[in-house]
């Protein structure tokens, strides 16, 4: 697959390998000097790690959950290599801790998480940075021995585990009084640690909506049975940001023993604040932030990796107290494709910092400003989170450039493709070109993501035929090329083209399954613009995980995305993918054991 940074650390392993063809970034890691508004990168030196201290106490870690809490969102389920590569691309951004999973959700996850741990947690970065790799668990041993399996094999493993402590989490989830809940705080913060797990850190769900004079001795309990992290979490957003950040101040100021640990933030978006709630819990205190890429997650999704990021680099000195970041916001744009491609959660368009629209100025008076100072409208250059949109060959490309000058357009976007990716990609590039004077970027990037971020292929489209109109039923003739070669061909009608299409599909593959969505945008403007087809699926057969916060079986979704001129190839490419994705993921849940009920965790 193609790869999507501009300094890669993990060479010679490329960061997608699902074609032989070995990939590499293409730009060196630069800050634009060229225009005086652009954020210059902070020059401070990562600091030391140590599990329960900060040797700067401007730093601030950047704990990224895309991965847990990101893929708890419908329709999110990635695969174990997809889940690989997006650990990779965290590392490269300079992501402190990533925590890879809930490992007690089933093998699969477990398994993910452990390779993982395995591969990414074991790689030094240039600058010598290992980011720690952090396994989710509920309070009880069965949970964090799954943990702790998942997580041991990195350089810096941790376990961080949960319980709820507000008084509607404890009455009507738990149904267990405060003391219990100390006491299962107590003891399994410390079974954690006597695992040989140095590294604790410890959330009180719903910190948000708890009394905070429970939360002080829940979290001295915490404290004294090892935990390294104290992680306080607005688990609904319901907290405004002056709120969050005296809660920050309050447990600072109230907790016994809390100068030996990392206070932490984890703030969900439901009232749109996550954002402002983590600066705040920042300002107040708070040392680590938990965060996901493009701010996906439960329900509204949790605070935005680029913005809190961005916001600390933009005012971190100005307003902050000088508090600094290490991630490399050069790999911003690639990493929010990256996870919108796979977790099918694509990103609308006025999304901060990494929106379509975020750099684009319609009004006049705006254009007017940009032309004379780009400072005028621009807080943030592009470049510094790695877009850029310049053509700097004055390349023009339509149905007569070649490979050389593909490849060289696709460098400019930061793509750097060889072998069969390049072939792949330049094939359907002369097709549509055939059609379609000129290719503009969108366009290019829309074949990337369509022929390189697609799933292990079982089933591959060969060729389609359909009929339809007025005049009678539509048909569709289908063929799908199966992982062994063999071509499988069937033929079907339905109320429309896609859905005869879909049918004769389903005909073929044999597995049934649960249409939940299909949508369709064009990419660019005009009649010949290319067209990008959205589904998201669920097995009828039951792919199912455990979910971390209720405890309850949940039935996996998997998406799938296609693009082309013609909007029923696309709809077929995108049932395929989805369909590709959902039967190479292996579903057999881990067993639960008693001990193992929402009754229990939180």
């Amino acid at each position: 697959m193609a790869s999507l940074l501009l300094n890669p650390i993990f060479s010679p392993i490329s960061l997608f390998h699902t074609h032989s063809a070995s990939l590499h970034f293409s730009k060196p890691f630069s800050i634009s000097l060229s225009q005086s508004h652009s954020i210059k990168c902070s020059l401070s030196h990562r600091p030391d790690y140590f599990p329960n201290r900060i040797p700067d106490p401007s730093y601030i870690r950047i704990f990224d959950t895309t991965l847990r809490d990101g893929e708890q969102s419908p329709g999110a389920t990635m695969t174990s290599k997809e889940k690989l590569d997006i650990a990779r691309q965290l590392a490269r951004l300079g992501v402190d801790i990533i925590e890879a999973g809930f490992p007690a959700a089933s093998h699969d996850d477990l398994d993910a998480v452990k390779m993982i741990a395995k591969e990414v947690g074991n790689y030094i970065s240039e600058d010598g940075h290992i980011p720690v790799i952090c396994g989710l668990a509920r309070c009880n041993k069965s949970d964090i021995d799954a943990a702790w399996e998942a997580v041991r094999f990195a350089k810096r493993p941790r376990i961080h585990t949960f319980i709820a402590t507000s008084e509607i989490h404890l009455t009507h989830k738990l149904r267990k009084s405060r003391e219990e809940v100390v006491d299962i705080v107590r003891e399994m913060v410390a079974y954690a640690r006597s695992l040989g797990c140095d590294d604790v850190d410890f959330s009180p769900e719903d910190a948000g909506r708890s009394d905070k004079e429970f939360l002080y001795l829940v979290l001295e309990e915490a404290i004294k049975a090892g935990a390294t992290t104290l992680n306080i979490p607005d688990t609904v957003g319901f907290t405004l940001p002056s709120e969050f950040g005296q809660l920050i101040a309050d447990i600072k100021s109230n907790t016994h023993g809390i100068e030996n640990v990392i206070i932490s933030t984890h703030c969900q978006n439901d009232l749109g604040l996550a954002t402002a709630n983590t600066l705040d819990g920042a300002l107040a205190g708070a040392r680590q932030l938990e965060v996901t890429i493009n701010g996906i997650g439960e329900r509204a999704g949790n605070a935005s990796l680029e913005e809190v990021v961005m916001a600390i680099k933009c005012r971190g000195k100005e307003l902050m107290g000088g508090l600094y970041t290490r991630i490399n916001t050069k790999h911003i744009v690639m990493a929010s494709k990256m996870v919108a491609e796979y977790s099918g959660l694509q990103v609308q368009p006025h999304k901060a910092i990494v929106g379509a629209n975020a750099f684009a100025h319609e009004s006049g008076i705006h254009q007017d400003g940009m032309l004379k100072f780009k400072g005028t409208y621009e807080i943030i250059s592009p470049e510094d989170i790695g877009l850029n949109r310049s053509n700097e060959s004055g390349i023009v490309l339509g149905k007569l450039s070649g490979r050389h000058a593909l490849r060289s357009r696709l460098l400019e976007l930061g793509y750097e493709l060889d072998g069969k990716e390049l072939d792949d990609v330049f094939w359907r590039f002369k097709a549509i070109a055939e059609k379609k004077k000129h290719l503009s970027d969108l366009d290019l990037e829309a074949l990337i993501s369509d022929e390189i971020f697609q799933p292990q292929v079982i089933w591959s489209l060969g060729d389609l035929q359909v009929t339809c109109g007025t005049l009678g039923l539509s048909t569709s003739t289908v063929k799908l090329i199966g992982v062994d070669g063999v071509e499988h061909i069937a033929c079907s009608v339905g109320t429309g083209p896609v859905d005869a299409a879909y049918k004769a599909i389903d005909s073929i593959v044999k597995v049934p399954v649960t249409l939940l969505e299909y949508s369709m945008n064009s990419v660019t403007e005009g009649i010949d613009a290319i067209a990008s087809t959205r589904v998201v699926i669920r097995g009828d057969n039951s792919h199912t995980s455990m979910h971390a916060l209720t405890g309850e079986t949940v039935h996996r979704t998997f998406s799938g995305t296609g693009a082309g001129m013609d909007i029923v190839v696309s709809s077929v490419r995108a049932y395929v993918s989805a369909l590709n994705k959902m039967l190479g993921f292996k579903h057999t849940p881990v067993k639960k054991t008693s001990s193992e009920t929402s009754r229990v965790s939180a």
